[in-house]
């Protein structure tokens, strides 16, 4: 849905990570940048419907909205607790949110007769390993390098007709080829080096640590393309575009990229795009 790398936005750029994946029919939702609810909603997915929430790390463009999510989720008629797969520091949060937010909760509680809110979100450790096994859907993750995080993971999703990896925010590493071998689908952030430039040196509240981060923190569009080769992935698909929305950056730039390395079958994203296996 939201294919944004970072959490800022301008006029022409797309929105902060989320991904929404419908696996076997169940809902699945993977990420909650700012925009995920609108996301949810634009691509015909009622908010009570999604049945587990994963959050690959804690950058606020991948969980800042997870609370709006709920308490919208909840004022739409959700009722029953929501599995989310999450890093140590995800409850602090939580709890943050609940305490925010209590005022509202409370007078919706006794006012409409909502159930209680705090228990919708029943958070389960993300850890490396088989994180999930239920019928026809087991869920694999693997730490991967997004310093100077080090609770950051890439996630497998295996059913018996198709296997789906996420790489989420990674710096290059050669785990990932086996973590996503003979995929079907590849969804893997991507980075034009000079674009990372080109948007360090214009911001005007950081310094030289943000491209500093950058560069350590994420993968090349080259090195993308050498992981889907030697993975043998059926399709890849690039999101978390690091710059987006820059006009001297465009689309085209990062398929020339990655075509360096990689001569399959490419989406670049944008929001809202659909790929069906």
């Amino acid at each position: 849905m939201g294919v944004k790398g970072g959490p800022s936005i301008r006029p022409g750029s797309n929105m902060p990570t989320s991904i929404l994946l419908q696996l076997g029919g169940r809902n699945i939702l993977v990420d909650a940048g700012l925009g995920v609810t609108r996301g949810l909603c634009d691509a015909g997915v009622s908010l009570p419907s999604v049945e587990r929430i994963f959050v690959t790390h804690l950058h606020s463009d991948h969980y800042i909205e997870l609370g709006p999510y709920f308490h919208t989720a909840w004022t739409t008629g959700l009722k029953a607790p929501v599995p989310v797969h999450g890093p140590e520091g995800l409850s602090t949060y939580w709890t943050a949110f609940c305490a925010s937010m209590d005022f509202d909760i409370s007078l919706r509680i006794e006012d409409e007769g909502r159930c209680s809110f705090a228990p919708l979100m029943d958070l389960v450790p993300l850890t490396p390993g088989i994180i999930h096994q239920e019928q026809g859907l087991t869920v694999r993750a693997m730490r991967n390098a997004h310093p100077p995080i080090n609770e950051s993971y890439a996630l497998r999703f295996e059913t018996d007709e198709s296997t789906i990896v996420l790489s989420g925010d990674t710096a290059y590493m050669p785990e990932m080829v086996d973590f996503a071998k003979d995929a079907d689908l590849l969804v893997h952030e991507v980075m034009l080096i000079e674009g990372a430039r080109a948007i360090s040196a214009r911001m005007p509240n950081g310094d030289e640590r943000l491209l500093k981060h950058l560069l350590r923190s994420h993968t090349s569009a080259e090195d993308v393309g050498r992981i889907a080769t030697e993975a043998r992935v059926s399709k890849l698909a690039l999101n978390h575009f690091v710059p987006d929305g820059d006009p001297d950056f465009p689309p085209s730039a990062y398929e020339a990229a990655v075509r360096a390395t990689w001569d399959g079958p490419l989406e670049v994203a944008k929001d809202g795009l659909s790929i069906l296996l």
